[in-house]
Formats: C-alpha cells, structure tokens, sequence
C-alpha cells in the first residue's frame, strides 16, 4: 500500500479476496474474549477494543502496512478505525458489517449471535 490514506471501509467480500489472495494485512478483531470464542475469522489478531491504548506499543510496527478491523457489526472497530488513524496509522479500515455480515455473506459457516 501507499502512504496516500485508504479508503475508510472495506466490504467483507474485498476482505475475502484479500485473505484468498495471501496480502500482506493484519485482520484485527477488536471484540471481546467471549465473542472471539464465539465466532472468528481465521487468521485474525484479537485485541479487544479497551486494550488496544495500551497495546499501542505493540501495533507501531504495523502503522504503515494494511490493518481491517472488524468487531460484530461495524461500530467498534469504525470507532478504533477512526482511533488509529488519529494516532496515524494511515492503512486502517473498518470492515462494514463486521463478522455478522461476513456469516451472511461469506462463509455461513461463522456462527452468527
């Protein structure tokens, strides 16, 4: 990716073909432990939104590169989208629909709550 800022959203279907296409990107699962449990995307990084102030440290390495968060339907990771992109991590998008909509849409598989 470019320095030049992402679009904000991306929908589940453009997050499929980039895991199917082995891109280099973090997918970021803001959720809580219990949901993770629940339902959860392959591959995906948990750090629960309270955590990731804290865990800032840990994220610099990535604030260049491509990260999609996602929670269960939009608004928590939008609002860390949002987050780090202040702290400029210009690569961050929100994945619409959040993994609710990847159940529907991509892989029915995921249990839906």
């Amino acid at each position: 990716m470019t320095n030049e800022p992402c679009p904000w959203e991306i929908d589940v279907q453009a997050v499929k073909q980039l895991l199917d296409s082995g891109a280099d990107f973090t997918l970021l699962d803001c959720r809580e432990p219990g949901e993770y449990q629940a339902a959860n995307i392959t591959g995906s990084k948990l750090i629960p939104m309270r955590e990731i102030p804290g865990k800032l440290g840990e994220l610099e390495p990535l604030k260049n590169s491509h990260i999609v968060v996602h929670c269960h339907h939009g608004g928590r990771s939008m609002r860390v989208t949002q987050w780090l992109r202040e702290q400029g991590f210009s690569q961050v998008q929100n994945m619409a629909g959040g993994i609710d909509a990847w159940s529907q849409i991509v892989d029915p598989s995921v249990p839906r709550y």
